[in-house]
């Protein structure tokens, strides 16, 4: 369908926030990395210095396999509803 007139506001994409308060006020909190973190926070924690990850794999805050791993279920009900995978 065709849209008649014009969208308004069009450069709010532009608009930078210039420093990290306004995205607060937002509701957005700062992204914090896991090798950061203590080891009782993260699997990646802890360690001296810059440490690596320390593990065979990458590993998400609750200790599941990240990065490609697939979690999902090999028996899950649903299996059945679904007739091909996304590509």
């Amino acid at each position: 369908f065709a849209t008649i007139g014009e969208i308004s506001n069009n450069d709010a994409f532009l608009v930078q926030s210039g420093k990290a308060g306004r995205t607060r006020w937002l509701g957005k909190r700062p992204t914090v990395r896991g090798s950061v973190m203590n080891p009782c926070d993260h699997p990646h924690g802890g360690g001296e210095g810059r440490a690596p990850i320390g593990r065979t794999r990458p590993l998400t805050p609750w200790g599941k396999p990240a990065l490609g791993m697939k979690t999902r279920k090999n028996k899950k009900r649903s299996d059945d509803y679904i007739l091909r995978r996304r590509s």
